[in-house]
């Protein structure tokens, strides 16, 4: 008898102050697809997610929109939220 383990990932998202005010600049429908990812990626762990390269954290790609995180087993920290750009990646 074959027996299946189901591991849920359900993790808690937390925006730092000045992520949640980027998310709150979003468009409607910019800030309806990036808290669906980020609640998908939370609940399943599927995503378009990297490790930044030259720093520690990982991106979450959305179309033309990111959100740059940290995460540890129970947490996702998101930093910033917001349209690729030349400086996406320099902010802290």
């Amino acid at each position: 008898m074959l027996e299946l383990a189901i591991l849920s990932l359900v993790n808690t998202i937390i925006l730092t102050p000045s992520a949640a005010k980027d998310i709150d600049a979003l468009p409607q429908d910019a800030r309806e697809q990036v808290q669906a990812a980020l609640h998908r990626y939370a609940v399943t762990g599927q995503g378009d997610v990297r490790s930044l390269q030259g720093r520690d954290g990982y991106r979450l790609r959305i179309g033309s929109y990111r959100v740059i995180f940290d995460e540890d087993a129970t947490t996702i920290l998101a930093i910033y939220i917001g349209r690729r750009a030349t400086t996406t990646y320099k902010r802290s």
